[in-house]
């Protein structure tokens, strides 16, 4: 459920770059979309599983688990998680985006951890997620939604890399005008990748930050820019 765009997280209005794919000509059937899905599990989808996962080890050692309504009003985001902490997730954060090139999906990845953040307050009421700090990229936020959940390494991993695929695929039902089935039937075609990969990602779970993958997809990026530009299309990515 967490990685399925039908969450009230924003997921559902993004296509991950699909649609300016088929606008450019590089997706045109079932196939070329089954070579997109992989190829986006395996560069982006892969990087922020790492991420995710070293979110959540990082937030492994939070000191505030009083309740959120116990805590004195003025108190700061960096008291309530601890200096070293809030430092940590400062800096993964500063290496993910150094690892986006593209500033359009800078903003989307923090637009879409602000969304997930919100939902998952109401859905999921924690301390750990009053208390996170704002404007994290999305794979962060997944990470903190991961241990307040009490999901393992790869279980958080497999979420992220669940959302990189499904979130295209189910985009391409409209955008390509093809069979539902047609679509999830390149999801499960990954299924053993998907699980290999999720615990590829878990293996960075104590890597420091510098050590994460930087896994590029310049077309992606290119992309991007391409697609904040036009003024006619269906999804906001």
């Amino acid at each position: 459920m967490l990685g399925d765009g039908r969450l009230p997280s924003g997921g559902y209005a993004h296509s991950g770059g699909l649609e300016q794919a088929i606008r450019q000509g590089w997706v045109t059937d079932t196939a070329d979309l089954h070579a997109f899905l992989r190829g986006r599990l395996h560069t982006t989808g892969l990087m922020n599983a790492a991420f995710a996962v070293s979110a959540r080890h990082i937030l492994g050692d939070h000191r505030s688990l009083a309740e959120v309504g116990d805590r004195p009003a003025d108190t700061t985001v960096d008291e309530m998680l601890g200096d070293e902490i809030a430092e940590s997730l400062a800096v993964l954060d500063a290496e993910l985006c150094a690892r986006t090139p593209a500033p359009a999906l800078r903003t989307t990845g923090e637009w879409l951890g602000t969304l997930m953040l919100r939902s998952m307050q109401r859905i999921h009421p924690h301390p750990l997620l009053e208390n996170l700090p704002k404007g994290l990229q999305q794979p962060l936020v997944y990470g903190a939604v991961g241990r307040a959940l009490g999901l393992g390494a790869a279980e958080t991993a497999a979420v992220v890399l669940h959302e990189a695929v499904t979130g295209p695929a189910t985009a391409a039902v409209k955008l390509m005008s093809i069979d539902p089935f047609q679509a999830h039937g390149a999801i499960l075609s990954l299924g053993e990748e998907l699980d290999a990969a999720a615990e590829k990602a878990s293996e960075y779970e104590t890597a420091a930050a510098r050590d994460l993958p930087a896994l590029s997809s310049p077309l992606s990026d290119f992309a991007a820019e391409m697609h904040v530009k036009d003024h006619v299309r269906l999804f906001a990515s």
